[in-house]
């Protein structure tokens, strides 16, 4: 086999489902089968798949020219997504650098952070805060602010740049530990904000740390603390933004404005890889000066790739014009019905937040086989770690959304124990 595939043991692994097409939130297989794809391929498809005012702007664009370097010249598609990152975004956050991918969005955010400092002539905030149960990308910097112990990257531990930690919320409703984790942060700030360029955190959803939900009141007191310490507030958006906690942005539910907010993902609904490291004006405006060494030491070739940018622009205009934060509204009723107060052998607990459903196992081991299950009766799901859970895209029907959670009930209710 030719092909590496990603966080699998390749001798191990099963031969991956083939997909031959794939329209509105259907995959269609090679052997035939057709499954409703319950995760939006990584939680980015979120107008589903072969949307026809998607492929067209991909066309019209593509006819035009696909790419030119932003280093000396420009476009039209790059200019107007800018404009209309900053009008749906947090007031504030006033300038667009563009990326490739969330986890380079990311690493432009954290040195967009440190050369801040350097270039206010304030030196030693090299370092970053971050919250265990994180991740942020698989890129060298990034890695190093997910979780140092029960991450995906701990096998990377002395390789890695070393940050500070401290432990979230668990659970949305979690007040004792929301106290605890604002008491946590404050002591740290006090010990070491001299060092600290910036705190970085996923608003209200830790995804790939097993989808922990926790109270919009942590993010509000950590924007009160990064300003009392001189620290950053940088926001990781990647998988939360456009609407999957219910709001556009899940900042809103805490009514902060973050120094720095990453989005990707579905920002581009999955068609071309793309992100977008916003800054707030006060941020830009430390790059601004007569020296070359203070412009901001960042570039990706494929940044603000136009085809990307066009597909982002219709996505955005199809978001407003269809209603899509009422689409994600329905979304959350139909989980909130289905999910949560399910019960069954191995399983801890199911929650809902936005259009994210999630039922926590108590180990791994008790939802081993439910991909295979899930397909043969025509969903699509992937589990890690010990979560089982389902983003759709927001066009899904009630009925393909009722069958994705009664599929991923049904495997721990009908399976002999």
């Amino acid at each position: 086999m030719s092909l590496w595939y990603p966080y699998i043991q390749m001798r191990k692994m099963k031969m991956p489902y083939a997909v031959k097409e794939a329209s509105g939130v259907l995959l269609h297989l090679k052997d035939g089968r057709t499954l409703i794809d319950a995760i939006s391929s990584w939680w980015c498809v979120i107008h589903g798949y072969n949307h026809p005012r998607l492929n067209k702007a991909l066309e019209t664009q593509m006819k035009q020219f696909s790419h030119v370097m932003l280093g000396g010249l420009t476009h039209d598609n790059a200019e107007k997504l800018a404009a209309e990152l900053v009008r749906l975004t947090p007031p504030g956050l006033s300038h667009v650098f563009f990326a490739d991918s969330g986890s380079v969005g990311m690493e432009a955010a954290l040195k967009m952070a440190v050369q801040y400092y350097m270039n206010r002539g304030i030196q030693g905030k090299t370092r970053f805060a971050s919250l265990y149960r994180g991740y942020h990308g698989d890129t060298i910097g990034v890695m190093a602010v997910g979780d140092p112990e029960e991450g995906m990257h701990h096998l990377f531990k002395g390789y890695l740049a070393e940050h500070y930690f401290i432990h979230p919320p668990e659970g949305f409703d979690d007040r004792a530990g929301t106290a605890r984790a604002v008491q946590d942060l404050e002591a740290l700030f006090k010990k070491h904000h001299h060092e600290i360029a910036g705190f970085v955190c996923e608003p209200l959803m830790q995804g790939a740390g097993g989808f922990n939900f926790y109270p919009p009141e942590f993010l509000a007191e950590a924007r009160r603390l990064c300003d009392d310490y001189g620290v950053l507030f940088i926001l990781d958006e990647v998988a939360t933004g456009f609407g999957r906690t219910g709001t556009m942005f899940a900042c809103e539910q805490a009514q902060v404005v973050p120094d720095i907010l990453v989005l990707a993902k579905a920002l581009t609904a999955g068609y071309l890889g793309l992100s977008a490291t916003i800054a707030h004006e006060r941020v830009y405006k430390a790059f601004l000066g007569d020296s070359y060494e203070t412009a901001f030491m960042h570039g990706p070739t494929f940044m603000g790739n136009a085809l990307a940018c066009a597909v982002a622009l219709e996505g955005i205009r199809i978001f407003e014009s269809e209603n899509y934060l009422g689409k994600i509204a329905r979304i959350h009723e139909i989980l909130k019905r289905e999910l949560p107060g399910f019960t069954a052998p191995g399983v801890r607990e199911a929650r809902v937040l936005g259009a994210c459903g999630v039922i926590e196992t108590l180990s791994e081991k008790d939802h081993a086989g439910i991909q295979e299950y899930a397909a043969d009766r025509g969903v699509w799901l992937r589990p890690f770690l010990n979560v089982v859970y389902t983003m759709p895209p927001y066009i899904i029907s009630e009925e393909e959304l009722v069958k994705v959670c009664r599929v991923m009930k049904e495997f721990f209710t009908e399976r002999k124990t």
